[in-house]
């Protein structure tokens, strides 16, 4: 005896929807491929900032005085080149230096000084004015460059 299969018109029909859902499927299931990063050419930022003083006189007529730089906290970000622009409004001359880096200079009243620099590094550099590094000198003025 022969056994013969028939196959209904309405079963391949079946089977054809049910071979696309499952391919549908493994196609939105699947991981995409990686998509290339697009490299945008970092800027360079300028960043001003001044000298400040505050004066008082006390009640019994002493003068006293502080030096900053203001802004007094920077944030930047790691290899971002920057350029920062200080600007000698009070005080005669500051002499600083960041720490952690070979920079240094003078600030003088009247005068503006550029400094370029483009930091590798995390962390948390002062820019240390020297002229005033304590409270024996109307101090300290210190300012916080981060770099996250």
């Amino acid at each position: 005896m022969i056994k013969s299969f028939v196959i209904k018109r309405s079963h391949i029909v079946l089977m054809v929807c049910i071979a696309v859902a499952l391919l549908a499927v493994v196609l939105l299931v699947r991981t995409p491929s990686p998509t290339p990063a697009i490299t945008v050419p970092i800027q360079e930022r300028t960043i001003d900032l001044v000298t400040v003083e505050y004066k008082a006189t006390t009640k019994d007529g002493k003068v006293i005085e502080a030096y900053r730089w203001d802004p007094g906290t920077i944030i930047v970000h790691k290899d971002e080149p920057i350029t920062l622009r200080i600007h000698g409004i009070n005080g005669v001359l500051h002499s600083f230096y960041i720490e952690g880096t070979d920079i240094k200079g003078e600030v003088k009243q009247g005068k503006e000084t550029v400094i370029q620099f483009t930091p590798t590094k995390e962390g948390t550099y002062r820019l240390i004015c020297q002229t005033h590094s304590d409270p024996n000198h109307n101090g300290p003025m210190i300012a916080y460059i981060n770099v996250n």
